[in-house]
């Protein structure tokens, strides 16, 4: 029996939903190190050679949702040349998986500079999860500070979600969406995108072309701001680049520790 690497703990699928034939979602309990709405940690199994085999992925759910009996999800695509995916998604309820002990990531609200009152959260397929998690900690956050006094912690005047995806099947969680946009009383827009149908009630296209002609400040009702808004880019590496590029091209900068700017992304491959 091959030791278990540094770093990695078992643990052991609760339940698992099948969105589509390639997307799934795998909901495990793990002892893991708490974390931050956002972050990521690694998966892993061991191959036909008996070989460790580990990817990052994003928690979709809230941490606070994890407290005491580290309850995790994650959003994952089947890739069939994947040298773990494929195993991943012939997991049963009550199997074992290999989970990173100590989750990672700057992708947290807390990156975010004070002077942001318009958070927008743009993400492709899978990356959504992160946004999800963000999105249900504040939800939580509020519940808990209600009648309370002040808000703990950053707080927005507008949220907008944006997901862009190829299909109309693959827009993961949308029950859960539908009721964080009713929590946030008008302050979270959902905008839908996707590139290969046209649909009712969501945009076609490409996250930077939308951007760059306006279509998502139009169907977010909320206007572009060099001083208040932030964007957290997380998806595939060339919508990241090239939807960094445009918000350049709008005169925003990338934001870095040592120099705040209004936008950070995170290569979701």
């Amino acid at each position: 029996m091959t030791d278990i690497p540094h770093g990695l703990v078992t643990g052991k699928v609760l339940h698992k939903i099948e969105w589509t034939d390639q997307l799934f979602s795998l909901q495990v309990s793990a002892p893991v190190s708490s974390y931050q709405a956002g972050q990521f940690t690694k998966l892993g199994l061991r191959n036909s050679e008996g070989e460790f085999v580990r990817r990052a992925y994003s928690m979709v759910n809230a941490p606070e949702h994890a407290k005491g009996h580290q309850y995790l999800e994650f959003l994952i695509v089947k890739d069939q040349n994947g040298q773990l995916s494929p195993q991943l998604h012939q997991l049963k309820v009550g199997d074992d998986v290999f989970v990173g002990k100590d989750p990672s990531g700057f992708m947290t609200l807390d990156e975010i500079p004070e002077i942001a009152d318009d958070l927008w959260m743009l993400s492709t397929g899978t990356a959504v999860g992160p946004f999800i998690s963000m999105l249900e900690s504040m939800q939580i956050q509020q519940q808990k500070d209600a009648g309370l006094g002040p808000e703990k912690g950053k707080s927005f005047k507008n949220l907008v979600l944006i997901h862009a995806v190829r299909t109309e099947q693959d827009l993961t969680y949308r029950d859960r969406i539908t009721q964080l946009v009713q929590h946030f009383q008008g302050k979270l827009q959902y905008v839908p995108i996707i590139s290969r149908e046209s649909v009712t009630g969501t945009l076609r296209g490409r996250i930077p072309s939308l951007l760059r002609g306006g279509d998502l400040e139009r169907a977010s009702s909320i206007t572009i701001n060099q001083r208040h808004s932030f964007f957290y880019l997380c998806g595939n590496p060339q919508m990241v680049r090239d939807t960094s590029e445009a918000l350049i091209s709008l005169g925003l900068q990338k934001h870095l520790r040592k120099k705040p700017g209004q936008f950070s992304s995170e290569n979701y491959w």
